[in-house]
């Protein structure tokens, strides 16, 4: 268990890579490598425990999940289960999502009911770009029923993304998907369901902050970027009405919790409201207090 007394910090946002420590490259070396080169990173594929082991020396917890967007890309997926498994244990400082191609229909929404009331799954990871579909897509709403059902959480990357920067074609990822007002649609269809839009996002900032503000249970995490570049009207909103609705998130391995904590510390942020960002925001929509 998450002993919020100890820890400095709840990362919202971290990814789950080479969970059975067993390397397959189906093009996925060929993705890590242009995805470095972006954020400026080494290629890093750390194991689970390997993860658990680093933010155990920060003393931060961590949301932790792997991406399924085998049907779209190409590449395999990690299993759920066996990321559940090496996740349950370092429970001291990993806490559970999953992540299920919503193409896969009724298949999807079985196993989302099962790794919900078996193994205890606080939420789901989506990546509209990599899955290839719009979030307010009437397929995936059977999939949000179950998640709305058990109070679970639908993470969603928005914004443009550093996934297929560079390659030819981008990878064959369509910005387009990631549009934050899509998830307006949702948050009105499934106001039960609590939403994470992924990401300063990045060309559409101004319509996440526009979705976040209208809808309660909307919630942005601050991942994938320094927070030196953040743009100014978001460090405003962080200051005033999103203040108990903007979560600290990394994306590790790409950029470390170390580093985006060190960054934070530098931009113009209350310091009243640090302790909420970092922390305990997090630990209110998880359901830890």
């Amino acid at each position: 268990m998450i002993n919020l007394d100890k820890i400095r910090a709840i990362d919202i946002h971290t990814h789950a890579e080479e969970p059975c420590g067993c390397h397959s490259d189906d093009g996925y070396d060929d993705l890590q490598a242009a995805m470095a080169k972006y954020f400026g990173s080494k290629i890093v594929q750390p194991t689970i425990a390997q993860t658990a082991a680093h933010f155990r020396a920060q003393n931060v917890a961590a949301v932790i999940f792997p991406v399924d967007a085998e049907r779209e890309t190409g590449y395999r997926r990690f299993s759920n289960d066996e990321v559940l498994a090496q996740v349950a244990e370092h429970s001291d400082v990993l806490i559970p999502f999953a992540s299920i191609d919503p193409w896969k229909g009724k298949m999807a929404v079985r196993e989302a009911r099962r790794l919900i009331t078996e193994h205890g799954v606080k939420g789901f990871k989506f990546h509209p770009t990599m899955q290839g579909f719009y979030p307010n897509d009437r397929m995936a709403y059977p999939f949000y029923e179950v998640l709305a059902e058990h109070g679970a959480i639908g993470l969603f990357h928005t914004g443009q993304t550093g996934v297929g920067s560079g390659m030819p074609g981008g990878n064959g990822m369509r910005l387009k998907f990631s549009n934050p007002m899509y998830l307006d649609d949702v948050a009105v269809d499934f106001p039960d369901m609590k939403i994470i839009m992924a990401h300063p996002s990045f060309p559409w900032q101004e319509e996440a902050l526009s979705v976040a503000q209208h809808k309660p249970n909307v919630y942005i995490d601050l991942s994938g970027w320094s927070p030196k570049y953040f743009p100014p009207i978001l460090v405003r909103y962080c200051n005033s009405i999103l203040r108990k609705k903007v979560l600290f998130g990394s994306d590790w391995p790409m950029i470390t919790p170390e580093r985006w904590l060190a960054d934070f510390e530098g931009i113009d942020i209350k310091d009243e409201l640090r302790p909420d960002i970092i922390k305990w925001n997090a630990a209110r929509l998880l359901g830890l207090i």
